[in-house]
């Protein structure tokens, strides 16, 4: 078992070493991770970050022992701080409810390791078991909940299984004709050829999103928008299909790279509320984000 601690909210990630032909464990870490460079590799080794099964350092001249345990933190170098904060709305002994803002990612990967809401979460409780029940995309605010004990996630994360929990974003898009809403979209979404995009193809359907409209603008207009499913970028893609793509979308229509990174205008897509029964308690759980979307887009 991993019994490293959290340094700055990052747990440490295991790797048991297979049987090879490494002189030295560095050599095997090059080959195992060629985008993280030897000096690197080197420098974490100094700083104490690479570790034995004892958690005892290893330094850069230490030997290769197929078999043997090895811990080691991420880090990301040079990571751009995101200048936005989530607020804890809810805690109790087995929950945590999350108020996500725009642009955080829920979960280290690539070059987010640090600003992330996970590790941020890590960092403020210092609960070193929180995990992500569902995920939000980077673009997307809102509501996001995280099981505290690792032997209650299965249930919480059942609920999403089962559709048990009613989830409703609000989202503002291009005004539509009079008319059309409500309307429930219904498709099979797969992926597409084009970069990070999906699409809706022909075959029994695997999405479903209800919409309604909630306010009209003059150009763009406020709308509630229930996914019964949860596929990936499923509300994107049915806004689009219904010829009303969220506003500040830089994936729909068309990926637009120069603005992935972009930390002003965000997607006009928010995780509103969350309902659902709670599997340990029994209580009736409804949570609400404290975060509008941008009115000036309804004059």
């Amino acid at each position: 078992m991993n019994m490293m601690p959290l340094r700055e909210g990052v747990g440490a990630s295991t790797v048991v070493l297979p049987p090879g032909n490494w002189l030295l464990l560095i050599d095997f870490l090059c080959q195992q991770f060629p985008a993280i460079p030897r000096e690197t590799w080197a420098q974490r080794m100094q700083d104490g970050l690479v570790c034995n099964s004892d958690g005892i350092p290893l330094g850069s001249q230490s030997p290769y022992r197929a078999h043997s345990t090895v811990h080691y933190y991420r880090a990301v170098a040079n990571e751009t701080r995101i200048p936005f904060e989530a607020r804890i709305l809810f805690q109790d002994d087995c929950l945590i409810a999350a108020d996500k803002p725009h642009f955080l990612p829920v979960m280290p990967a690539g070059k987010y390791l640090q600003e992330t809401l996970l590790v941020r979460l890590k960092r403020e409780t210092g609960i070193e078991t929180l995990s992500p029940i569902h995920r939000l995309d980077r673009d997307t605010a809102g509501i996001v909940l995280f099981c505290i004990n690792p032997a209650q996630r299965g249930h919480y994360q059942a609920l999403f299984q089962r559709r048990a929990v009613r989830k409703i974003y609000q989202a503002i898009a291009p005004n539509c004709p009079d008319g059309i809403l409500p309307v429930t979209r219904r498709s099979r979404l797969a992926e597409s050829g084009n970069f990070m995009q999906m699409h809706e193809v022909d075959g029994p359907w695997n999405a479903e999103t209800r919409v309604s409209l909630l306010r009209k603008g003059l150009h763009n207009s406020l709308y509630q928008l229930e996914p019964v499913t949860g596929k990936k970028h499923q509300l994107r893609v049915h806004m689009q299909a219904l010829g009303i793509p969220l506003l500040n979308d830089n994936i729909y229509p068309v990926f637009r790279s120069e603005r992935f990174d972009c930390l002003q205008d965000p997607l006009q897509l928010l995780a509103s509320d969350i309902e659902f029964t709670d599997p340990i308690s029994g209580h009736k759980r409804h949570f609400s984000s404290q975060q509008t979307l941008a009115a000036e887009a309804l004059l």
